[in-house]
């Protein structure tokens, strides 16, 4: 598996365990709940852990955006439809535009490293 490919996947796998982690993070109930902030906790550490392995080939600029962007997105995303929170007109065209630069990130950029 080329170098680039495998720090793109392990970034992946950082993007869901923060996710997942945030998902915990409400679910613990202000650290309350054990079970809970304990996963939480372990996921958080999975990321940061996953994180650093991306670093082996993608800069940190850009796969901090990346990992911070599309967390962003995915966290409003399984807040909606998970937790049945809302967001209005203009927090979703936030969200768009924040997907917008890690597509332009990945798509345009020459920092990205592939």
């Amino acid at each position: 598996m080329p170098p680039v490919f495998a720090s793109y996947l392990a970034l992946g796998g950082a993007i869901l365990c923060e996710v997942t982690g945030s998902a915990l993070l409400l679910k613990s109930e202000q650290f309350t709940r054990v079970a809970p902030t304990v996963l939480m906790a372990l996921f958080y550490i999975g990321s940061f852990y996953l994180l650093s392995l991306a670093l082996r080939s993608i800069p940190l600029g850009v796969a901090y955006a990346i990992w911070a962007g599309l967390g962003v997105v995915l966290t409003a995303a399984i807040s909606t439809l998970f937790f049945r929170q809302s967001f209005d007109l203009a927090a979703w065209v936030g969200i768009g535009f924040i997907v917008t630069g890690v597509v332009i990130l990945n798509g345009v950029s020459r920092s990205t490293g592939h």
